[in-house]
C-alpha cells in the first residue's frame, strides 16, 4: 500500500511538471507540422500540373505534325500519282529520313479497298477491305481522324492517323500507322522518380500506352477511373491503402487522358527531411524533460520504497523459516506418534501368526483366508513403517551422507509418495527407466527429496488431466553422469520467470498454496551432492527439469 502510495505521488509530480513544460512545446510543434504540411501539398501539386501539361502539350504537337504531314501530302498529289506504288514508296523514304515516326502508309478509295501500300505488312494489308471498319465512316465523315491504339488485321497494338482527299466528287483516303513506342517514350519522360508512372486512357479507359506499374496496354489500369477526367485537374487520392498524387490533362484530339502518378513522399524528400528534424528536436526535447521530470522524483521516494521492501522481504523470509521449521517439527512429531501403533499391530500381528501355527485349524475351510489376511496386514504394516522413516528423512536437514545407491530404485520409491495425489487428478506418472545405469555413491534421501519436490511442482503445475515423464539414461565421457529428466505438459514458463524459480521464496502459487522454498533447497541439495538442475520451459509446451548426477 505504501509502495503505491509513493507511486501515485510521483506520477502526480511528473505529470504537473511536464504539463506545464510541454505545452507551449507541442503548441509551437504542431503549427510548424502544418505549415510545412500545406507547403508540401502546395509544392507537389502545382509540379505534377504543370508536369502533366507539357507533357500532354508534347504529345499534341507530335500529332499535329504528323496530321499537317498527311495533309500536305494528300493536297500536294493526285491519286493516279500517289497509288503509283514505286512513287509512293520513294514518298515515304522521303517522310522518313525527317522523321522516323510513320510505320507504313496506304491510299485506300471511297469503297474501302486499298489502292496503293507500303509498309512491313504488304501481304497481310494490299488485299483487305476497310469498309466495315469504325475508323474508315470516321474519316469519311469528319475528314481527319486520329483513332485509339488497336490490334486490327495486322494483330499487334498500333494506332493510325488517316485524312481525306476529295479529287473532283471522289474522295480518297490517305492512312499512315504511327509508330506507338515514341508515344511511349514521350509519355515516359512524366514518370519521375523511383515510384512515379504515367499513362494514356481513351474515354473507355483503356490503356493507350505502357505504363511501369499500373497496369497492362490495352487493359484497364490499377489506378482510379479518369476517361471521363476534364481539363488539367491534381489530387491526392487513397489507392491500396496508399496516398497518391494523381496529375490528368485531357487531349483535344483524339479524346485521351494523360495520368501521371506520384508518390508524395518520394517528391517531398527535402522537405520531409526538415520536418524529421523538427520532429527530432521535438522530440528529444521532450524526453530530456521527462527524464529530468522523473529522475527527480525517483530520488525522492526511491529510498524509502527500497526499505520498506527490505523490510517486507525479512519479515516474509522470518515467517517462511519458522513456518518450515515448524513443518518439520510437526512431520517428525507424526512420524513417531505414528510408528508408536503401527509397532503395536506388527506386534499383534506376529502374536495371531503364531498362535494359528499351533492351533490345529489349518483344516478349516477359512484357513486360506486367515492367513491371507494376517499377511497384508504385515505388509501394510511394512509399508507404513516405510513411509514414516522416509517422512523424517524429509524433515531433517542434514549434511550429505553416502550410500551405494541405483537411482533407479531410489525414483521409483518417490513415486509411491505421489501415486495417489496424481491419480485423483488424473495425471499419469510414466517412466522410462535406463536398466544399465551404474550404482552411484550418494545421499539417498536429500536425492530423494529432490525427485520429490520436482515431481510435485510438476503435479501443481498441470492441475488437472495430465503426462509426467521420468526418464534415466548414462552420459559417458570425461565426467561421468546420471541424467534424471522429468518433463511435464503443463502450461510452461516464461523466460524471465525460469531466471527466479532457484531464488528462495519465489514461487508462482497462490498465497496459501507454496512456499517457494522447494525449488531453492533442491538446487542447494544438487550443489552439496556435485550435481546439478538445469530447467528448460516453453509457454504452451510444458516444462522439463534436468537433473545431473555425478557418478562416483
Amino acid at each position: 500500500m505504501a509502495s503505491k502510495t509513493y507511486k501515485v505521488l510521483r506520477y502526480k509530480i511528473v505529470i504537473m511538471t511536464l504539463s506545464f513544460a510541454l505545452i507551449p512545446l507541442f503548441a509551437l510543434g504542431i503549427t510548424i507540422y502544418h505549415q510545412f504540411n500545406r507547403a508540401y501539398t502546395t509544392k507537389i501539386k502545382e509540379a505534377a500540373r504543370a508536369l502533366a501539361e507539357n507533357e500532354r502539350i508534347s504529345i499534341e504537337l507530335f500529332f499535329d505534325e504528323r496530321v499537317a504531314q498527311l495533309v500536305t501530302v494528300a493536297n500536294s498529289h493526285t491519286l493516279d500519282k500517289i497509288t503509283d506504288e514505286e512513287y509512293l514508296k520513294r514518298l515515304f523514304q522521303k517522310i522518313q529520313s525527317k522523321s522516323k515516326s510513320f510505320i507504313d502508309i496506304g491510299v485506300i478509295d471511297e469503297n474501302g479497298n486499298h489502292l496503293a501500300y507500303v509498309g512491313p505488312h504488304y501481304d497481310k494489308l494490299k488485299s483487305v477491305n476497310y469498309s466495315q471498319e469504325d475508323w474508315f465512316s470516321a474519316v469519311m465523315t469528319s475528314g481527319t481522324y486520329l483513332s485509339d491504339v488497336f490490334m486490327g488485321f495486322r494483330k499487334i497494338p498500333h494506332f493510325i492517323i488517316a485524312v481525306t482527299r476529295l479529287e473532283g466528287n471522289k474522295p480518297w483516303i490517305l492512312r499512315a500507322t504511327i509508330n506507338s513506342e515514341i508515344i511511349d517514350r514521350i509519355v515516359s519522360k512524366a514518370q519521375v522518380g523511383k515510384r512515379g508512372d504515367a499513362f494514356i486512357v481513351n474515354n473507355q479507359n483503356i490503356l493507350q500506352t505502357s505504363p511501369r506499374f499500373s497496369g497492362t496496354l490495352l487493359h484497364h489500369p490499377s489506378s482510379p477511373d479518369f476517361s471521363r477526367a476534364r481539363g488539367t485537374n491534381v489530387d491526392l487520392i487513397q489507392n491500396n491503402g496508399e496516398k497518391v498524387l494523381y496529375a490528368t490533362s485531357q487531349f483535344n484530339m483524339p479524346q485521351w487522358v494523360l495520368v501521371v502518378v506520384e508518390d508524395p513522399l518520394e517528391e517531398m524528400t527535402p522537405l520531409l527531411e526538415a520536418r524529421l528534424a523538427g520532429a527530432l528536436i521535438l522530440i528529444g526535447g521532450v524526453l530530456l524533460m521527462v527524464a529530468g521530470a522523473v529522475t527527480i522524483t525517483r530520488a525522492m521516494t526511491s529510498e524509502l520504497i527500497r526499505m520498506e521492501v527490505d523490510k517486507a522481504k525479512s519479515d516474509d523470509l522470518l515467517v517462511q523459516s519458522s513456518k518450515m521449521a515448524a513443518l518439520g517439527k510437526m512431520a517428525a512429531g507424526i512420524a513417531h506418534e505414528i510408528n508408536n501403533p503401527l509397532a503395536i499391530i506388527g506386534e499383534k500381528a506376529g502374536w495371531m501368526k503364531d498362535l494359528l501355527d499351533k492351533e490345529d485349524i489349518k483344516n478349516s475351510e477359512n484357513w486360506p483366508e486367515f492367513e491371507d489376511s494376517i499377511k497384508k496386514i504385515e505388509r501394510q504394516v511394512d509399508r507404513s513403517r516405510t513411509i514414516t522413516h522416509r517422512l523424517l528423512r524429509f524433515g531433517r536437514r542434514m549434511e550429505p551422507t553416502q550410500d551405494l545407491i541405483d537411482v533407479n530404485t531410489i525414483l521409483s520409491e518417490t513415486l509411491t509418495f505421489l501415486e495417489n495425489e496424481a491419480h485423483y487428478r488424473e495425471i499419469s506418472l510414466e517412466t522410462e527407466l535406463d536398466p544399465k545405469l551404474p550404482r552411484i555413491t550418494t545421499d539417498s534421501a536429500q536425492l530423494q527429496q529432490v525427485f520429490l519436490n520436482i515431481v510435485n511442482n510438476g503435479i501443481d503445475a498441470i492441475g488437472k488431466k495430465g503426462k509426467i515423464l521420468i526418464k534415466t539414461t548414462s552420459i559417458y565421457g570425461d565426467r561421468p553422469e546420471i541424467k534424471i529428466e522429468i518433463s511435464d505438459n503443463g502450461p510452461g514458463m516464461p523466460k524471465d520467470m525460469q531466471a527466479k524459480i532457484f531464488e528462495p521464496f519465489y514461487t508462482t502459487k497462490g498465497p496459501n498454496e507454496g512456499t517457494g522454498l522447494g525449488l531453492s533447497i533442491s538446487y542447494s541439495i544438487m550443489e552439496k551432492l556435485g550435481g546439478r538442475i538445469v530447467v528448460d520451459s516453453e509457454v504452451g509446451r510444458g516444462t522439463v527439469f534436468s537433473i545431473y548426477v555425478p557418478v562416483v
